[in-house]
């Protein structure tokens, strides 16, 4: 059974309050994200990017979904400090693939002392 929404609004698959942005000026400070972030919603952190493979970017997290979804409606393609920044939901995918293989190994050996304990083999 799907959740449904206050007023009715869809989200979008993927949709979840951890904003991921980018094209950031290596500039930027956290206080100008919650500043710009924080016009659609309680903010609960913001993480700038100070390595070099992370620099421009940062991660912004609301404390409601609905909050996030709007921001990233209004800021994708913002023109802040000389640059158009990029909002993209968070997809934490190498986290996504370690967890479903976990469960699958975990599935697998449940099957298979399953099968054991009721005397049924590969062949059946």
């Amino acid at each position: 059974m799907a959740l449904a929404r206050p007023g009715g609004s869809k989200l979008p698959p993927g949709a979840n309050r951890i904003l991921f942005v980018k094209n950031l000026n290596y500039q930027i400070t956290g206080e100008d994200l919650y500043d710009l972030f924080g016009r659609y919603g309680q903010l609960r952190q913001v993480r700038i990017g100070n390595e070099q493979k992370t620099k421009g970017t940062a991660y912004v997290v609301f404390e409601d979904v609905m909050d996030a979804k709007n921001a990233l409606d209004h800021l994708n393609g913002f023109h802040l400090q000389e640059r158009y920044i990029v909002v993209l939901y968070h997809m934490p995918a190498r986290q996504d693939a370690a967890a479903a293989k976990a469960d699958l190994a975990r599935r697998e050996e449940d099957l298979a002392m399953l099968k054991k304990k009721h005397n049924i083999g590969d062949d059946a």
